[in-house]
């Protein structure tokens, strides 16, 4: 890697190069340059960094099922970064076990865990909220809302209160994860009245709190997610940024805040020329998703991170969501590798045109039966009920009223298996992988072929994530003697990635 980041020369030096006959920029030019550190130091917004108490302003964000584990949140606290624990999907014993983990462990660091929108399974959302507030847990990371409920403004709300000084105090915090301008006004605007006066009402806000809640932001940190991994609306970010930045701006002026609202980035943010071009359009930080599963400390398994690896930019596909599978609402994934994406397609073709179980053409059924579920549909069924019971009995009880409902928790319980199939790496199940992935992973993989990071078992979250910004910087840079009309020679501005023990000798050099 040509170390721009590190030891760019002076605007002054670096002007006489006009002609491809002068040497290029490298290591050994040390003109009253930046250390690397303080390069990468300056990326992003210095308040958000402050906010959370980060080095870095770069988010390994949730993949549900654990799959941003606990080991993954934790290597992000320790370089600097922010990790959140990825916990839709899980139930609420291992939740509160990896919460309960990573207060031990990182008591003092910086760490969240994700609050997913759960339309079908609202109980579910109120009880995780109640563990979060329990536990006393100070940041949430909100995904897939498509409206505000009554849960996540409790957790934005309860403790406030003024300071001795009469500034408004907010003890819980939340970054909300977006795709659509109108949940970002939901994010960027003040808690709902209606979710404030129930909250009054059940005696869980004072009159007084719920005034100071009219006041603030329900989120002041709104990610924009572009095209990603899982959940996604297939946004391009070059046109998502830039509308929420905008957005930001006009409702900052409208409700009169006192502190700033930010804006992020994420989703197809792999490369070093991806973050880049997301903190020049403005990012106070940047996101992850894709790169982080195929790290070492992932929750997912060992065989898909080796499928990860092999990945490249047209290996995805769009299939149904088990969380939201009534709605229609579809998630990105892997189809290299798996038969998934076209087994979850056929599962909604049939909940579409059959009221029932029942009424699935023998054809069909005979399918479902041998590969889908390997098992009768009758016995699927008993064992999804057996699952919700301990649940939620009311899928149970709604179920045995609408023969509808039951074939959809029938095809839901198979969405759901796919993905932990996938993250136990279950050999017999290799064709029903279920496995989150947006094309940012085939560009990662593009960028690191050939070297260190191309092995699965080199891809540390740390050093992914320190390599990524110090390729920003090195871009940015370069984009910025470039537009000084200074030519740069081929290559000279590559991003190659640094192995880890070069990398922490460039964080800990001393400017010179």
């Amino acid at each position: 890697m040509t170390e721009l980041a590190t030891e760019t020369k002076t605007t002054t030096g670096a002007a006489t190069r006009r002609g491809r006959e002068d040497p290029p920029l490298d290591a050994n030019d040390r003109s009253v340059s930046p250390s690397l550190a303080q390069v990468l130091d300056s990326l992003g917004d210095a308040g958000f960094r402050r906010a959370h108490g980060l080095r870095y302003a770069y988010v390994a964000g949730a993949m549900a099922n654990g799959i941003a584990s606990v080991e993954l949140v934790e290597a992000m606290a320790r370089g600097g970064m922010l990790g959140f624990f990825g916990a839709a999907g899980l139930s609420l014993e291992r939740v509160e076990g990896a919460l309960q983990r990573l207060q031990t462990e990182i008591p003092a660091l910086p760490f969240g865990v994700n609050l997913i929108h759960s339309p079908n399974e609202p109980d579910h959302e109120t009880a995780v909220t109640n563990l979060f507030l329990q536990r006393g847990l100070r940041l949430i990371e909100a995904s897939a809302y498509l409206r505000l409920t009554l849960p996540v403004v409790r957790f934005r709300v309860a403790g406030i209160h003024r300071d001795a000084a009469g500034h408004i105090v907010t003890p819980n915090r939340i970054i909300a994860k977006v795709s659509r301008v109108e949940v970002a006004t939901q994010f960027f605007s003040p808690p709902p009245a209606e979710f404030l006066n129930e909250l009054v009402r059940t005696g869980e806000l004072t009159a007084e709190q719920a005034a100071l809640a009219a006041q603030i932001p329900m989120a002041q940190d709104v990610t924009a997610e572009a095209d990603s991994a899982g959940h996604t609306d297939n946004r391009p970010l070059v046109t998502l940024l830039p509308t929420l930045l905008a957005l930001r701006d006009r409702l900052a002026a409208k409700f009169g805040y006192t502190q700033p609202l930010r804006v992020g980035a994420a989703g197809g943010l792999s490369t070093p020329a991806g973050l880049a071009a997301a903190f020049a359009m403005g990012a106070a930080y940047v996101v992850t998703g894709s790169v982080n599963q195929a790290c070492v400390e992932s929750g997912s398994s060992e065989v898909v991170r080796k499928m990860l690896a092999q990945a490249e930019q047209a290996d995805t596909a769009m299939a149904p969501a088990a969380d939201m599978f009534e709605m229609g609402v579809k998630l990105q994934v892997l189809k290299r590798g798996t038969m998934f994406p076209m087994r979850a397609a056929k599962l909604w073709e049939l909940y579409r045109a059959h009221p029932s179980l029942d009424a699935i053409p023998e054809a069909d059924r005979a399918q479902l039966e041998k590969q889908f579920f390997r098992a009768t549909l009758d016995e699927a069924w008993r064992s999804t009920r057996d699952f919700w019971l301990k649940r939620d009995a009311k899928q149970v009880e709604r179920a045995e009223r609408d023969a509808k409902h039951m074939m959809a928790l029938v095809f839901r319980a198979y969405l759901g298996l796919s993905s932990r199939w996938a993250n136990a790496g279950e050999p017999s199940r290799v064709m029903d992988y279920q496995v989150w992935c947006g094309p940012a992973m085939g560009a990662f993989n593009e960028w690191t072929r050939g070297t260190f990071l191309e092995n699965p078992e080199n891809r540390r979250a740390e050093t992914v994530a320190l390599n990524l910004l110090c390729g920003a910087a090195t871009h940015l840079r370069a984009v910025a003697l470039r537009l000084q009309g200074i030519p740069l020679l081929p290559g000279e501005a590559d991003c190659v990635p640094i192995e880890p023990n070069r990398l922490h000798e460039l964080l800990n050099a001393k400017p010179v």
